[in-house]
């Protein structure tokens, strides 16, 4: 038995893009967000089918979706790459928002400030990578630094390109940043052992290191936090 409804058959109020102009963005569901960005559905399945289908495979959790790949996307009958696309471009540009509107306040005196910062770059990324973030006396930003990317479970750090870019900078203090795809947040005893490395490079030239982060989809752990800076 088919059950498909088609949108166009739905009142007006229960449109997706009729009710965002009717009740405001709002009033509208994920499913329905979703289905305004799908636009359309399948012969089958209707745009609000399938983006209810799309976020039953994310277990209906946005974070899970913001990880999905395109090749994750097009295994759902009805997705091909033009709507992946759409949906990955789309949580992209959501998170450049948030990102946009947290460096409107570019100094970094707490833990939860500085994991606001860069959290976007770092917490759905299926591979690990490690940044440096600097700071002048007054603790504002300078600037932001990619260090390495590797694996799915470790990265190489060379310190000494941390130290060149600390320097250029002319900065006062530096955060330590490094993501965990796995979601677990405990330091492992590599964090502990580079942590403390770059802190005793760091104090021979009288840069302090304010925090270490690691960041995965769960959260953030920070080193300062915990008493190990």
């Amino acid at each position: 038995m088919n059950n498909f409804i088609s949108i166009k058959n739905l009142a007006d109020d229960e449109k997706p893009r009729e009710k965002l102009t009717l009740k405001g963005k709002a009033a509208l569901s994920d499913v329905e967000l979703l289905a305004i960005l799908l636009a359309t559905g399948t012969i089958k399945k209707s745009a609000i089918d399938l983006a209810r289908e799309i976020l039953n495979k994310a277990n209906n959790d946005l974070n899970q979706l913001a990880r999905m790949t395109i090749k994750d996307l097009c295994t759902i009958d009805g997705i091909g790459p033009a709507k992946a696309i759409t949906i990955i471009a789309a949580i992209e540009l959501a998170g450049r928002k948030q990102a946009s509107e947290t460096k409107t306040k570019k100094q970094i005196k707490r833990s939860v400030e500085a994991y606001d910062y860069i959290r976007y770059r770092l917490e759905d990324l299926p591979h690990e990578e490690f940044w440096v973030i600097t700071l002048n006396r007054a603790s504002n930003v300078i600037a932001e630094h990619r260090i390495s990317e590797g694996g799915i479970a470790a990265t190489l750090v060379d310190v000494k390109k941390i130290f060149k870019l600390v320097i250029l900078d002319l900065a006062s203090s530096i955060v330590l940043y490094h993501n965990h795809p796995s979601g677990a947040l405990n330091p492992s005893e590599a964090d502990k052992i580079l942590t403390n490395k770059i802190k005793d490079a760091a104090k021979v030239l009288d840069i302090t290191v304010n925090d270490h982060l690691i960041i995965s989809n769960q959260g953030f752990y920070s080193f300062a936090d915990e008493g190990l800076m």
